[in-house]
Parts: C-alpha cells; sequence; structure tokens
C-alpha cells in the first residue's frame, strides 16, 4: 500500500502515546493498588516531543525508507483519488487544534458556590481500622522520644523523598514535579501559615484521610492527597510529620488549655 511507511510510524506514535498516557500510571496501580497515578499534562507534551523527533530522525536516517515517508505524503496531498481523505484529514486536524486552543483558555473551575476553607476544621475523632483517634488529645508519641528522636526524623525524611516530595517538592515548599497538575496546589510546609498554625495531630489526620477525609467546607475543590494510612503505618505518619517541622525549622501549635 502506498500510505504503509507511513502508517507505521503514525502506530508508532500513538502506541508511544499509549504506553506514557496509560501504560505508566497502570504500573504504578499495580505496585500500589487501589491508586491510579496521573502522568501531568506537561509531561505528555514533552515525551511525545521527543517520540515524534526521534521517529522523524529514524526515518531520514535511511534514503530508501524516508523516499517512502515522502512519496506518501506526495500522493495524500496531491493524487485526486485522495481527495475525500485529505479533505477529511484537514477538517480533522483543524477541529483538534481549535479545541486545543479553547481547552487551554477555558476556565476549569466553576466560582464556588461557598468559602472554601483551606485549613478545615478537623473532627473531633475519627476511626482507621476499626481504632478510634482522638484528636483533642492525640499527640505525636514520637516527639517525647530524646533517644532516637534524630533516627525517627531520618526515617521521616526517606518515606518524605520516596512518597511525598513529588507534590511537596524537595524543598517543601509545596513545587514539586506534579504540582501544576493539581488544584488546589500542594501544601507549602514552608509557609508560616501551614504547619506553624496547626498541632501535630491536625496533620495526622490529614496524612492519615487525604482528600476523601476532608469535611464538606474543604470543597468544592477539596484536595488530591492519597489516603496515606493505606500504605504507610501510624509509625511512619508520624515520623514523616517529625521530620516535616524539623526541615523547616517550625515548631507545631501547642494544644490549648
Amino acid at each position: 500500500m502506498r500510505v504503509s511507511q507511513t502508517i507505521r510510524l503514525l502506530l508508532v506514535v500513538a502506541v508511544a502515546y499509549a504506553i506514557v498516557e496509560l501504560g505508566i500510571p497502570a504500573i504504578g496501580a499495580l505496585m500500589k493498588p487501589g491508586t491510579w497515578p496521573v502522568v501531568p499534562v506537561h509531561l505528555v507534551r514533552l515525551y511525545l516531543f521527543f517520540i515524534v523527533i526521534v521517529i522523524l530522525l529514524y526515518a531520514a536516517a535511511d534514503e530508501e525508507r524516508w523516499s517512502r515517508v515522502r512519496g506518501d505524503f506526495r500522493f495524500f496531498f496531491g493524487a485526486p483519488g485522495a481527495r475525500i481523505a485529505r479533505t477529511a484529514t484537514i477538517v480533522a486536524i483543524s477541529l483538534a487544534g481549535g479545541y486545543g486552543a479553547y481547552d487551554a483558555v477555558r476556565p476549569r473551575f466553576e466560582t464556588p458556590p461557598e468559602l472554601r476553607a483551606v485549613h478545615p476544621a478537623p473532627p473531633s475523632s475519627f476511626s482507621i481500622g476499626g481504632k478510634m483517634y482522638d484528636l483533642l488529645t492525640l499527640d505525636n508519641p514520637l516527639r517525647a522520644d530524646k533517644q532516637n528522636f534524630a533516627g525517627d526524623v531520618k526515617a521521616g525524611a526517606a518515606i518524605f523523598f520516596k512518597q511525598c516530595f513529588f507534590c511537596h517538592g524537595d524543598k517543601l515548599d509545596g513545587r514539586g514535579l506534579y504540582a501544576d497538575a493539581f488544584h488546589p496546589p500542594p501544601a507549602n510546609f514552608r509557609d508560616i501559615g501551614t504547619i506553624a498554625q496547626l498541632q501535630e495531630s491536625y496533620l495526622f489526620w490529614r496524612i492519615a484521610t487525604g482528600g476523601p477525609g476532608l469535611p464538606r467546607e474543604g470543597g468544592p475543590w477539596m484536595s488530591s492527597m492519597p489516603v496515606w494510612h493505606r500504605f504507610l503505618s501510624e509509625t511512619e505518619i508520624w515520623q514523616v510529620i517529625l521530620f516535616l517541622y524539623d526541615f523547616t525549622g517550625h515548631a507545631p501549635r501547642a494544644r490549648e488549655p
């Protein structure tokens, strides 16, 4: 067929797109059941850009192969018998480009019907795996263990840089690799208005229950925070909290008498 070489190259692009858009998240879901990682749009575009460049270099590396590709394009854009297919392709590309331009500038979120609370009030208690936690009396059990404090902070750092820095950033400033893909953005722990204003029990609740654990006033956008108690133990969550305060130099808010 006249377009067989070009079709093969286009199929390679389509398969590469499917791998980036679906294959990578599927691998992540297999590694962490119950999750579906999201590849940011700008990364997908970046990967496809380099994939197309590599395919074009491959096609141009061989004179015979490149001649077949050029012949396919000359046939498609010049042959009278390809008029219908040519017109349909041009219309489809034009419509796709127009929609892409519209999608890039259209508003993403409706005006919230009510004021969103950045730090919504936590419940007085919550349950994880049948264990009840009373947030009115809950304290970080690792903070008082001065003998193992440095080790717990180090363990919390290892967990953070394995699980959390992709969103919250390696400087804990909310500017991780995936930060631009979320709205609201990940928390900036260096900001004096975040963890410095909160008790450690609040952080435990937010990390353990994630976005799905937020109350109604946490809407309308809620949060992309995973439900971390499914992947981390209670001790590991407390270790991460110790690291957050130790790294930023903030002290947790004292419990009011």
